[in-house]
């Protein structure tokens, strides 16, 4: 079973400009999409499309038009399991321009209080569970993006001890003072996966500010041993695996059994809406095959990859993946 949890879901509105973006001025657009939006809702759509089953969990009130937009998309396997709340999900907006750059403006969300997040733990449990009677899970608890309002930057935190005895994989995805509060909630609260990027990968190690910084760069340079470096700080205090996504650079993926780095597909950049969550997708699907390290470090950079190829807000199939699986080398 793979459960996903977007504890701050959203409408996905993906404008498209013919140009670059014009600050101050007038921008005409050449397409509006609409999407059903939240990082792990992203996740199981592409699991799904990949053969899998999959349950997302998210708050939703009961109007919502998420969840009209959501029973738009649905897919065979894909079971949505909406906790009714009382606050409408956020409107994100991106805009992309042709050569790929996007800019995010994203609302904070509905808040979540007490009740509200007591429900959605209940129902993430019982879903890994396969049920509110059912026995301890298998498979992944994928918890993804932002948090709302109302709740505390430690919840993945405490996300993982409750999600921890049930025997199911877990992965983070999230960024800012909740990616701050689990790393520091370490190694009580280690994932089975976390995916940084280069700057917060460095922020996580405890690196300068500068430091955290250049570690993209650096990458880029051909420079990765900084990266496998802060990637083991955090391994040592408890994380199975990190896995540091680096743009143009590719990704880096470090183990208790040694560090891999895999380049980045050859592409044509549309937009990185959804990249990320892709390659989390990618990673996780090469795991249930029983894939090796390599293997799932090579297949998270091609759905990632895949990603970034496709406009607006569309997620990878299959399909859409590069024809070439990237090459990748052992570091350590």
């Amino acid at each position: 079973m793979i459960v996903t949890l977007t504890p701050n879901p959203s409408l996905d509105r993906t404008v498209a400009l013919p140009g670059p973006l014009v600050r101050g001025g007038v921008n005409r657009l050449t397409s509006v999409v609409t999407d059903p939006g939240g990082k792990g809702v992203n996740v199981a759509r592409v699991l799904v499309s990949s053969g899998l089953e999959a349950t997302t969990v998210l708050p939703a009130a009961e109007h919502d038009p998420l969840r009209a937009v959501l029973e738009a998309v649905a897919q065979p396997g894909l079971t949505v399991h909406a906790v009714t709340v009382p606050g409408a999900a956020r409107v994100n907006t991106a805009v992309t321009e042709p050569d790929g750059t996007t800019t995010k403006i994203n609302e904070p969300g509905a808040e979540l209080g007490r009740p509200e997040r007591a429900a959605i733990e209940e129902a993430l449990l019982a879903a890994v569970r396969g049920g509110p009677d059912g026995a301890d899970g298998s498979g992944w608890a994928i918890l993804s993006g932002s948090l709302p309002p109302g709740a505390p930057i430690d919840w993945y935190a405490r996300l993982v001890t409750l999600l921890r005895p049930t025997g199911v994989s877990i992965a983070v995805d999230t960024s800012d003072a909740p990616l701050a509060a689990l790393a520091a909630a370490l190694p009580g609260a280690a994932p089975d996966l976390i995916k940084p990027n280069g700057e917060e990968l460095g922020q996580l190690a405890g690196l300068p500010a500068e430091r955290a910084m250049a570690l993209e760069d650096g990458a880029l340079a051909g420079d990765l041993g900084p990266v496998v470096d802060a990637a083991r700080v955090l391994v040592d205090r408890g994380v199975t695996a990190v896995m540091a996504t680096l743009g143009p650079a590719g990704g880096v993926l470090v183990t208790t059994e040694g560090a891999w780095h895999s380049p980045a597909p050859a592409i044509d950049v549309v937009s990185t809406v959804g990249a990320g969550d892709s390659s989390v997708a990618g990673y996780v699907l090469a795991d249930t095959r029983g894939d090796g390290p390599a293997e799932r470090l090579a297949t998270a950079m091609l759905y990632g990859s895949a990603a970034a190829s496709l406009p607006g807000t569309t997620l990878p199939t299959p399909a859409d993946l590069p024809g070439a699986v990237p090459a990748v080398s052992r570091l350590a």
